[in-house]
């Protein structure tokens, strides 16, 4: 018996790279899974490929239960009747891995109205639509009395949590994803589901688009980047087990997992020295006595305009 025996997943972009890793690994845990990919190019851009039927039959090939969906997560009807077929199909819903992307990568200068819409469609808007059908279901499920555990793990990324050079559409997304997470995990708590996000390091078709990356989809063996190190991560948050988390950010490096802090209020603020309202001219000295950033050869003797809070 494995820990997600009975199970039922929707994966969202797992017809390659980090998402089929995630179909394969949830399925060896017992999982059914509804595998989601509309085989578009990295871009967003139409294809003839299914690349989750190819993840369907390796499913099947170990044994387990999968479906095929061809839909695109940018589409409103297409999030809703996913989750209607992993119900149909198999009887229930329980957990949600939201992992669709693409890339649009151009300097905000070079960037027109549609890039920026494209990935916000896909990335976020895709991750706001499935989540919202979902917990749809649930809230229903709970709402007649019946036992609900719903598990959503998000994907964002370092982009989304530190910024990244030619990456506005993308990090805006994948930052958005990780504020979506923290107000998932707080309105549907009474329902007994968690939300959780994951922030993976690893080269695939997505990364490989950066400069400096090489893609390594389709190496077996293990390395710090391959793109199936975040799965048993994964895995657990789908669980029961994992009904204590909910609302937090897991970075995976290679064999480490770290917790992921947002933005926080530092404990040394500072405010006028007048106790008053902030004055502009004030603010020069205090924020640079706030971040440590004099100028070289100022004397910082003396200046008490930043008191601490």
């Amino acid at each position: 018996m494995g820990i997600l025996e009975g199970k039922v997943a929707i994966v969202t972009g797992g017809g390659r790279g980090i998402g089929r890793e995630h179909c394969l690994e949830l399925a060896r845990h017992g999982a059914a899974v509804v595998v989601n990919d509309p085989g578009v190019g990295v871009h967003g851009e139409a294809s003839d490929e299914r690349p989750a039927d190819a993840v369907v039959a390796e499913i099947e090939a170990l044994g387990g239960r999968a479906v095929a969906n061809f839909g695109s997560v940018a589409n409103w009807d297409d999030c809703a009747a996913l989750v209607e077929q992993a119900v149909d199909t198999f009887g229930c819903l329980d957990i949600l891995v939201n992992n669709a992307g693409i890339v649009r990568d151009r300097m905000i200068t070079s960037m027109n109205e549609s890039d920026f819409d494209a990935v916000i469609a896909v990335h976020l808007k895709g991750t706001f639509s499935m989540t919202k059908h979902a917990c749809d279901h649930w809230r229903a499920r709970a709402k007649r009395g019946e036992a609900v555990t719903g598990r959503i793990i998000n994907t964002t990324s370092g982009a989304g949590l530190l910024g990244n050079i030619g990456q506005a559409a993308y990090s805006a997304a994948k930052g958005g994803i990780t504020s979506l997470t923290l107000v998932t995990a707080l309105e549907m708590d009474r329902y007994h589901v968690t939300a959780n996000a994951v922030s993976p390091v690893a080269l695939t078709r997505l990364s490989a688009t950066v400069p400096g990356l090489a893609d390594a989809e389709g190496s077996d063996a293990w390395s710090p980047m391959h793109p199936g190190n975040t799965a048993p991560v994964v895995a657990y948050l789908a669980s029961d087990a994992a009904a204590w988390i909910t609302g937090q950010v897991l970075r995976v490096d290679g064999n480490r997992v770290q917790r992921v802090q947002g933005f926080q209020v530092q404990p040394d603020g500072f405010t006028a020295s007048s106790g008053e309202r902030l004055a502009a001219g004030e603010l020069d000295v205090g924020l640079r006595r706030l971040f440590g950033a004099f100028p070289a050869g100022v004397n910082t003797a003396g200046m008490v305009t930043g008191t601490k809070t």
